[in-house]
């Protein structure tokens, strides 16, 4: 087993705690979450489930009504769907499967859950290192091919933001044992659903495509996510696991939220232009700090890289109730980066601004 650094962003109660202040009134750019209230259609959904009273029963145990709206909304037959307590749950179920067949690779910088998650299973795992530097055309192909059984991928990247283009990824597919692809960013990425893998699934049973609802309706409390693969493998994963891994919130809000077509789209097409709007206004902002670097982003977030530490700097902003997401538990990354993440515009220029003036300290 190998002892990692298992940070994770978004603690904003700890902060906010030891800063006198609400939750709230917090800025935290160090969780990659859509800054966006939650749609009408969620409130109206958990309010349906408190007014009908329906967690006074157990959840349903197969979760047959939110397989079947997921699969309506991809396509897709929902017998090759697992929804799950977030995609967190479903990333350690997937390391299980990655330990049945030998060694891991790792494209690092990497989330750190992947690493958690096949160290729950004594699974062998390898880091292999992604290029520092890239360009800002997107989507971009899939720069490695090392060696291994099982590869875990990121799409987009997380923590650098890059988008990999779908064909190079389906040559990765045909090179693996399994192949674990994390789309949980791709639905907020502008352009990114083209490049999903899911439509791969129904001719790789050595796929699995994880997908996340907590990032695009900025829900993290509510625990919700999904796996698309092969049924096999699903139904030997639907046997081992917890009897209730959803409650009751959960899947009604799930259903709701994917039932309507059409609010979905609208939903995808405001983040989209959000993003397309405060990543270009917030780039130019940093980009003018000497000695920083701002790297290319396809997505909501992006890194930031220093000629010295960060660490005072992320020191300053913490103190100023703003979050950012220092990158010291990230393989190949160092304290002379981290990880941004956009806010809403108001934020967005105090974030800038912020960061300018622990600069000049």
């Amino acid at each position: 087993m190998q002892i990692s650094n298992l940070k994770h962003g978004g603690n904003v109660y700890a902060n906010a705690k030891k800063l006198n202040l609400l939750p709230s009134e917090i800025i935290d750019a160090s969780a990659s979450l859509v800054p966006f209230d939650p749609p009408q259609i969620l409130i109206d959904s958990l309010n349906d489930e408190i007014k009908n009273l329906g967690f006074r029963y157990y959840p349903e145990r197969n979760l047959n009504d939110l397989k079947e709206i997921i699969g309506q909304f991809h396509g897709i037959n929902p017998d090759n769907i697992l929804p799950g307590n977030g995609a967190s749950e479903l990333i350690t179920w997937a390391g299980y499967e990655a330990s049945k067949f030998g060694i891991s690779c790792i494209p690092s910088p990497s989330f750190v859950d992947y690493e958690r998650s096949l160290n729950c299973w004594n699974s062998n795992f390898i880091h292999c290192e992604l290029p520092k530097n890239w360009n800002d055309i997107f989507p971009q192909s899939f720069p490695l091919h090392p060696k291994g059984d099982v590869i875990w991928i990121t799409n987009p990247h997380n923590p650098t933001g890059q988008l990999w283009e779908k064909n190079s990824l389906e040559e990765v597919v045909k090179k693996y044992k399994l192949v674990i692809c994390d789309e949980a960013f791709l639905s907020i990425t502008p352009n990114g659903e083209k490049e999903s893998l899911i439509p791969l699934t129904q001719r790789f049973d050595n796929l699995l495509v994880l997908r996340s609802l907590t990032k695009i309706f900025n829900i993290p409390g509510l625990r919700l996510g999904y796996v698309i693969g092969s049924s096999k493998i699903l139904k030997k994963w639907e046997i081992n696991r917890d009897p209730w891994p959803l409650n009751s919130f959960s899947i009604k809000a799930g259903i709701d939220l994917l039932s309507n077509k059409k609010f979905y789209e609208q939903w995808t097409k405001q983040i989209h232009s959000w993003i397309n709007i405060e990543r270009q206004r917030v780039f130019e902002k940093l980009s003018k700090i000497e000695n920083l670097k701002v790297h290319s982003s396809s997505t909501n977030f992006f890194l930031i890289e220093s000629k010295t530490s960060l660490s005072p700097n992320i020191k300053y902003l913490e103190n100023k109730g703003i979050l950012l997401r220092e990158c010291t538990s990230f393989k190949f990354l160092d304290e002379k980066w981290a990880r941004i993440s956009l806010q809403n515009r108001k934020n967005n220029t105090l974030l800038c601004k912020e960061i300018q003036n622990s600069f000049r300290k």
